[in-house]
């Protein structure tokens, strides 16, 4: 066989033409000590903080201190699987997380990887965890109500959208309810919804998510899932994940409402992690940065600027109190970042108001301006706040058992029925016109004839005629959001009209 050398020189030549150069370069260190969720690496003198590391068992890590000779590395994933001397690899990246349409209604922990067994999410897009706020130019006004169906919410402590309101409380008074109730209104409205349980009993979790696909919203709901069995760092992670997945949406022009369930077990892990990485602990041992953990997150809700596309993320962030003590550092720290609070109260849950709202600690900054004018007008919520406070004050007084004139004794009695009215169930959202008509029926005096443990019944009984027999009265009230005399001229006659039908169907 003869070999023709200039064939063996062309295809020779032709190698050398597509020859590329390509060297892959990465700075490896070996991790001195590993245990409780941490590591510290020598050799990763180049590491950036917040960037994410490799470890040999795949599992990843993310830098969290940078030191004189190591990095203190906190660990994504079983650090079991990590031994002394292993090879830790620098990514150049920064920790982020699958965004976009694929994650709706799916179930994931917080680096993105699905927990609901229904198959891989496919997304072409990924978000940094950690991004920096809309500054003040970028941002407008919270002027547009977000509605959560809970009646003494958009009544005396309306949430407008962009806004962060806080939710606070001892354990078990019905603070997941009031979030939940609150995603489940938002069907319909072209809002996505993104549920972060932090530290929560994997039981409850499943408990949310059952209830969130019975009632239709995991449709339009993303739920992050940290439960208290899973190591610190991904705890402490959760709730940047939630935000960095509302986030991508809010950038694109669309409403967002983002749920941290709760920020205080979020807390804790940080401290946890910040304790083993040596860092100085301050009052009751929370690092000193542990505000600037808080703020960061929440300072990136916001209703941008029309030239940014105008979408908002509204927050809800939730803090469990112990025995009621507002004033501990993790709960002052918050309420000092939110814009309003509403505190749910034990002995309001157990003596069966729910929800449990103390209005006289419930506030929100936002105030009116997150209300449509319909709930803002003076016979409806204008003056609702003022006077329940005036009822609580008359209570205690009738508590002394003094005589009582006869105007003293209509008030009292119309505060007894107004607190009945403002009670709701869990999972039973009202639409905004609904809860104007109600609440114009209480504060009207229309209901003065019902007894007092009726007052649901009717309520329920009021809203059936007025959706059957009066819905012209209704949808004007919808399309019109306001309630001008025109309107309530006719909501005040189909009320009489329906005060008649009541009285005579139960004599």
């Amino acid at each position: 066989m003869r070999f023709k050398a200039d064939e063996i020189a062309s295809v020779i030549q032709k190698e050398i033409e597509d020859f590329r150069g390509q060297i892959e370069t990465s700075e490896v260190g070996r991790v001195l000590e590993v245990g409780d969720g941490i590591a510290r690496v020598y050799g990763l003198a180049g590491a950036m903080a917040g960037e994410m590391v490799e470890f040999p068992s795949g599992v990843r890590g993310q830098v969290f201190n940078l030191e004189e000779n190591s990095v203190g590395v906190i660990i994504l994933g079983d650090y079991l699987k990590i031994a002394e001397g292993d090879e830790v690899k620098s990514t150049g990246q920064l920790l982020s997380v699958p965004v976009g349409n694929a994650v709706i209604g799916r179930v994931v922990d917080p680096l993105g990887n699905p927990l609901d067994g229904k198959g891989p999410i496919i997304s072409t897009e990924t978000r940094p965890l950690e991004s920096v706020a809309p500054g003040i130019a970028g941002r407008q006004p919270v002027k547009q109500p977000l509605q959560t169906g809970i009646k003494a919410v958009d009544a005396m402590t309306p949430i407008g959208r962009g806004q962060r309101e806080l939710i606070i409380g001892d354990r078990k008074t019905g603070k997941t309810a009031v979030c939940l109730d609150t995603i489940i209104n938002q069907k319909g409205q072209d809002v996505i919804c993104v549920y972060v349980a932090c530290g929560q009993r994997s039981a409850s979790v499943a408990g949310v998510v059952e209830a969130l696909r019975a009632h239709g919203a995991m449709d339009y709901t993303v739920v992050i899932s940290a439960p208290s069995s899973e190591p610190a760092p991904l705890q402490y992670i959760a709730p940047y994940a939630g935000a960095a997945i509302a986030e991508y949406f809010m950038y694109q022009g669309k409403h967002t409402l983002v749920v941290y369930d709760d920020l205080s077990k979020q807390a804790i892990a940080y401290r946890q992690l910040s304790l083993l990485m040596r860092r100085p602990p301050g009052r009751e041992a929370f690092p000193g940065d542990v505000f600037y953990c808080h703020s960061r997150l929440l300072e990136r809700s916001a209703k941008l600027s029309d030239e940014l596309g105008g979408g908002s993320m509204t927050a809800l962030p939730v803090i469990e109190t112990l025995q009621g003590d507002v004033s501990a550092y993790i709960p002052t720290n918050v309420i000092s970042i939110t814009d309003g609070q509403i505190y749910l109260e034990p002995d309001l849950f157990f003596a069966g108001v729910r929800p449990a709202i103390n209005v006289g600690i419930s506030v929100s900054r936002v105030g009116g301006n997150a209300q449509t004018k319909a709930m803002k007008n003076k016979r409806v919520a204008g003056g609702l706040r003022l006077d329940l406070a005036a009822f609580r004050e008359l209570e205690a007084f009738a508590q002394l058992g003094t005589e009582l004139d006869k105007e003293t004794q209509g008030r009292l009695d119309r505060g007894y029925r107004m607190v009945e009215l403002l009670k709701q169930p869990q999972f039973a959202p009202l639409h905004f016109a609904d809860q104007v008509i109600s609440i114009f029926a209480g504060t009207q005096g229309y209901l003065d004839t019902v007894p007092v443990n009726q007052v649901a019944q009717a309520e329920k009984e009021l809203l059936a005629f007025m959706r059957e027999q009066k819905s012209e009265v209704r949808n004007q009230i919808i399309e019109t959001k306001e309630l001008n005399d025109k309107i309530e001229k006719e909501l005040r006659a189909a009320l009489e009209e329906f005060k008649r039908q009541y009285a005579s169907a139960h004599k």
